[in-house]
């Protein structure tokens, strides 16, 4: 591989040794598990990448309900969310400076299936029960499944006698924004929207009786509780959805007393929506496109995804797909796109993707505010 700045060799070399964290001794502690008579060596890492990550330890464990959401969450896209996303909310109460890593060891796969059927299958099903003598239309209007994954999350905090316990939960749920069903067995899907009043209301409901399951084990009555509710999107959606609300049970507390709004969303660009928020971006984005297109004679793709929050672009993530030709063109291709990234987007972080069928050809990262982007080209 072949990484170049389009900076000075000595300039670029400071800036990346700021960016790397100081190279200190990995901390060796001793980790408390379910079995309180078991215990087990574990590695806190001494790199952390950035303040915004969690430090993950050594060894790694695979959350306990491990490849559900894949047969549970419809898009790839959806699939990165919900966990990134909880990762992301789960700062609110468990900062990354205390606060440890870990997938979920609590709801084992059993467990997780067996919440996520509706009551009439199963005793703990959380989702709404039918009969035998209810058509697909009425399942449909009077109890569409609304809770298709449970995603739970573990955070632990280290200890004066070197240790590390659990200190946290976050669990997401992820609800169905659309009901999917069919009239036939083998005939073709309707769609039934779900309204975001239905899926406040739904998941709330859903949300107060995990935290009680929870609380009857002994090793999780005083921990606090997070839980995210996330709408996926439709099943032919490029761009995921988020979570739109997240509550906290305290230590001890066997109810999430108040529930907090999150302004999150994702925007495909270019986009028609006419909203101020994405104007400005929306305009450049489209300039950029065109100055993409002078350069090649076809048609080549361009695709942007934007995170905002709260109303502020967060990141802009630019896909081009290409059809290639030679190293020497890919390397002119990207020297062309660096500079015109420079011009059109000054004030915001955003990354850009040149991949072929042969996969990935050049990355390009342009933090915000910054004039000198970093740009890889793969060998």
């Amino acid at each position: 591989m072949k990484s170049f700045r389009l900076i000075p060799a000595i300039v670029a070399a400071a800036m990346l040794v700021g960016c790397v964290p100081s190279n200190k001794e990995e901390t060796e502690l001793t980790q408390e598990t379910q079995q309180k008579e078991k215990a087990e060596t574990t590695i806190i890492p001494s790199i952390q990448i950035d303040d915004s990550y969690y430090k993950t330890l050594i060894p790694y464990k695979e959350s306990a309900s491990r490849g559900l959401v894949v047969s549970n969450i419809y898009t790839k896209y959806d699939m990165k969310e919900v966990e990134t996303g909880l990762m992301r909310l789960s700062q609110n109460e468990f900062d990354t400076e205390n606060y440890y890593f870990q997938e979920g060891q609590y709801l084992a796969e059993s467990t997780v299936s067996s919440w996520l059927a509706r009551s009439s299958q199963t005793e703990d099903g959380l989702n709404p029960p039918t009969t035998d003598t209810m058509t697909p239309e009425e399942r449909a209007l009077k109890a569409p499944v609304y809770l298709s994954h449970i995603v739970e999350q573990n955070y632990l905090t280290k200890t004066k006698d070197n240790k590390v316990k659990l200190g946290g939960i976050s669990i997401g749920l992820a609800l169905n924004s659309i009901y999917y069903y069919q009239k036939e067995q083998y005939g073709e899907y309707y769609e039934k929207p779900i309204s975001e009043s239905t899926l406040v209301e739904q998941g709330k409901k859903m949300a107060a009786e995990i935290v009680s399951r929870l609380r009857t084990r002994d090793e999780l009555k005083d921990i606090p509780i997070v839980v995210g509710l996330f709408k996926q999107q439709a099943r032919n959606q490029i761009i995921p959805g988020t979570y739109f609300s997240y509550g906290v049970a305290k230590a001890g507390q066997n109810n999430i007393a108040d529930w907090e709004g999150i302004d999150e969303n994702y925007v495909l660009f270019p986009t028609d929506d006419s909203q101020d928020v994405y104007r400005d971006i929306n305009n450049n984005f489209k300039n950029f496109k065109q100055d993409v297109d002078k350069y090649f004679s076809n048609y080549t793709s361009v695709i942007g995804t934007g995170f905002y929050r709260n109303k502020q672009i967060q990141n802009l993530s630019i896909e081009i797909p290409i059809q290639f030709f030679g190293k020497a063109e890919i390397i002119g291709f990207t020297q062309y796109l660096t500079g015109i990234l420079i011009n059109q987007f000054d004030n915001i972080h955003v990354e850009v993707s040149v991949t072929s069928v042969n996969g990935p050809e050049a990355l390009i990262i342009k933090k915000a505010n910054d004039k000198d982007p970093f740009v890889h080209v793969y060998d």
